[in-house]
């Protein structure tokens, strides 16, 4: 009997031990306030990155202030993929506790009443296929990142993925 005790004692410490690892690095990645709240990697309709008569603008990305109290201002933040497309806030754009923002592709006028930010590129950033979001903190900390493919992560086919609930 003492040996299942010592097994049982061994298999629970190895869980414990192997489960801080994953606990640890949730924990991080939402200490930031600012997260991706969502993604719509596929614009609607036939991809076209013309600026005048494309669709670059209806591909964006949310991001949210999670926060409960601490207004955060975006200027500074990076938005990167996986093949190093990179967007840079440069200006001020402040999102107040439980506030979003969507940045789209493609050219329009930023606002804070309207909640957007356009890259001022009619390039697509996000591939349709699979990509990784990274943002990261004016400090160059990662703030946020999530992978997507559209096979595991778009049950619905819709080109929108949700994420942080």
């Amino acid at each position: 009997m003492r040996t299942r005790s010592i097994l049982a004692a061994a298999v629970t410490a190895g869980t414990l031990a192997a489960l801080v690892p994953a606990v640890s690095a949730q924990a991080a990645e939402y200490s930031s306030a600012l997260k991706v709240r969502g993604i719509q990697y596929d614009a609607p309709g036939r991809d076209s990155n013309n600026c005048s008569t494309g669709n670059t603008d209806e591909e964006y990305l949310t991001i949210k202030n999670y926060s409960s109290s601490a207004t955060v201002n975006l200027k500074g933040y990076v938005v990167k993929d996986a093949a190093g497309n990179r967007f840079a806030f440069t200006a001020n754009h402040y999102l107040q506790p439980g506030d979003s923002t969507k940045l789209r592709g493609g050219h329009g006028t930023d606002s804070d009443a309207s909640n957007v930010v356009y890259r001022d590129n009619c390039n697509f950033l996000w591939n349709n296929d699979q990509d990784t979001i990274y943002l990261y903190k004016p400090s160059g900390s990662r703030a946020d990142v999530h992978s997507y493919t559209k096979r595991d992560n778009d049950r619905d086919g819709n080109g929108y993925i949700n994420y942080h609930g």
